[in-house]
């Protein structure tokens, strides 16, 4: 058959028929959730767009000449090996830097309870794919970690949200949840939770909470994920103990992070922490998955651990997000209308906000991006039950100072828009 004349490769290559893989595809893939920040990605490759969308590391302040003894060092000493298939688990070596890592925090753990991912992303995944069927309850804050909304959704969970406030986790409103469900003889299967500077919602767990929501594990016998990729991006305030040392190695913590936010998010290397028997089956999982962390990466990571203190590109970074998050909170204030609320982060990279009932972010975006060339993740991407509609996250870490102040001010004018629109069609503002 002779191609069409202008048609592009995509079209080309594009099936006449799409929809003869509807019937095809297995039944969990109808249900999957996208990532709101996931399909915000590309804007970022788009000059003319300010996005204040993903939550992008600042990788610039990443020293040259780190980067470049690290890869000699490599080529030098381990060119063969990093270019090798390596253990599931992840390096050996790498596993121990990590047990000391997490005991900066003052958690214990040891080589053998800890298994290198791909990122925290996949940490992620590999907690919900060990323990949850079709149908099992999750219990998560509402507003949840956008990202982990695709695995919630592949693994077709049923969450259920916990609100948030300024100190994390609503646990009163947990235990009340925990209640409801077992009325209905149900028993939820994990609680998930960031602790530390959630995201989207930018606030910290108080230690009242830490300790009662670890006790109602222990009484309840539900397993806790505790997602950490921000515990070390503080800019005020005192660390906190993790959930995993409070739990004192009793087995109802499961603890996940990453070096994306230490060190550089393309290096795609995260981990678990968890008891033996749960690491078994997360091995499974994994080996299905990928086999094994990508070899080089995790060499990459463990030659700069050697040769470099990680506390001080941190340190160095912590300094660059607070001017960057006073910058966002300053512009906020005058560029937000007087009933808009927002969080006031004391780490991490997100602030939350709220807006007036009447404006649907996800309208916001769209007239955001088009008309004022900026960009944020709408609230409905951290909720699975149709809420978050006049929510919305911000990311300061990515963007300069300049920049973000420029952001925050058009999407200001894009929400003066929707006032007015609101107020000309009659309803008020």
């Amino acid at each position: 058959m002779e191609p069409v004349k202008g048609a592009t490769t995509a079209d080309r290559l594009a099936p006449r028929d799409p929809a003869r893989y509807d019937r095809r595809f297995a039944a969990r893939a109808a249900g999957i959730k996208s990532s709101a920040m996931r399909d915000l990605m590309s804007l970022t490759e788009r000059p003319e767009i300010i996005t204040l969308a993903g939550g992008l590391p600042d990788t610039e302040s990443f020293p040259a000449e780190v980067f470049d003894e690290v890869w000699r060092a490599i080529g030098r000493d381990h060119r063969a090996t990093a270019l090798q298939y390596g253990p599931t688990e992840g390096l050996l070596e790498l596993r121990e830097r990590i047990c000391g890592i997490m005991a900066e925090g003052g958690a214990e753990a040891h080589p053998d309870g800890i298994i290198v991912t791909a990122g925290g992303q996949q940490a992620i995944d590999l907690s919900v794919r060990t323990f949850v069927d079709p149908g099992d309850v999750v219990l998560a804050e509402g507003p949840t970690y956008p990202g982990a909304v695709p695995s919630f959704s592949t693994y077709e969970a049923r969450v259920v949200h916990v609100p948030l406030d300024d100190d994390g986790m609503r646990v009163d409103l947990l235990e009340e949840r925990i209640e409801e469900l077992a009325g209905q003889g149900i028993r939820p299967k994990l609680i998930y939770t960031i602790p530390n500077f959630h995201n989207p919602g930018g606030v910290t767990m108080s230690l009242e909470r830490r300790r009662r929501l670890v006790q109602i594990a222990h009484e309840r016998e539900i397993l806790v994920v505790e997602d950490n990729p921000y515990g070390q991006i503080r800019f005020e305030g005192e660390p906190l103990p993790s959930l995993w040392e409070l739990d004192g190695g009793a087995g109802w913590v499961i603890h996940l992070s990453t070096f994306s936010k230490i060190l550089a998010p393309g290096l795609r290397v995260g981990w678990v922490a968890a008891p033996a028997p749960v690491l078994r089956k997360m091995n499974l999982g994994k080996q299905a998955a990928d086999l094994g962390t990508g070899t080089l990466n995790q060499r990459f990571v463990v030659e700069y651990l050697k040769r470099f203190d990680w506390r001080e590109h941190v340190a160095r970074l912590n300094g660059i997000y607070r001017s960057r998050r006073d910058a966002m909170l300053r512009a906020l204030e005058e560029e937000f209308p007087a009933d808009a609320t927002w969080t006031r982060p004391q780490g991490g990279l997100f602030v939350w906000a709220n807006l007036p009932s009447y404006i649907d972010t996800t309208e916001l975006l769209a007239r955001a991006i088009e008309r004022h060339q900026v960009a944020f993740v709408p609230g409905r991407g951290a909720f699975l039950d149709g809420r978050g509609g006049h929510s919305m996250r911000m990311n300061y870490s990515f963007a300069s100072e300049a920049v973000i102040s420029e952001g925050v001010e058009r999407i200001g004018a894009a929400i003066d828009e929707m006032i007015e629109l609101q107020r000309v069609l009659g309803g008020g503002a």
